[in-house]
């Protein structure tokens, strides 16, 4: 039962799972330091405030008995959205697109290793022709 489980755990994608998970978390607070620190402060410049969740907000109907009220906020909405392809457009250029040429890169080496050869000059086919035709004659 452990060997079948050292096995199970020791196969390259687990291994290549974990390695993603960690690196995607330390890759998650870079993004969030750029939001935090560089997007954050630019919509506050603009809006006046840290971000665009208290941006066009409205109370539709107020808490009654301690209930929590009913909010339509479109600057959560936004927040959520800018967020997103912030992270998607840092994924995109930091992983995806050097990924994306290094396999290109690959893919171009190996093209031209495995093209065929050129075809031999008319005198190197004409020496090959009688070799041939002389082996064949002498078996």
């Amino acid at each position: 039962m452990l060997a079948g489980f050292k096995t199970f755990v020791m196969r390259g994608n687990v291994v290549d799972l974990a390695v993603g998970i960690v690196i995607g978390a330390a890759f998650g607070a870079v993004v969030t330091a750029f939001v935090t620190n560089i997007v954050n402060p630019l919509i506050a410049a603009l809006f006046g405030k840290p971000d665009l969740s208290a941006v066009w907000t409205w109370t539709l109907r107020e808490g009654a008995n301690g209930a929590d009220p009913t909010i339509l906020s479109i600057g959560a909405f936004l927040t959520a959205v800018l967020n997103f392809l912030i992270v998607g457009a840092a994924i995109y250029f930091a992983v995806v697109m050097p990924l994306n040429r290094l396999a290109e890169r690959r893919k171009a080496g190996q093209v031209a290793e495995a093209a065929e050869p050129e075809a031999p000059a008319a005198d190197i086919a004409l020496l090959t022709e009688i070799r041939d035709l002389l082996a064949r004659d002498d078996a």
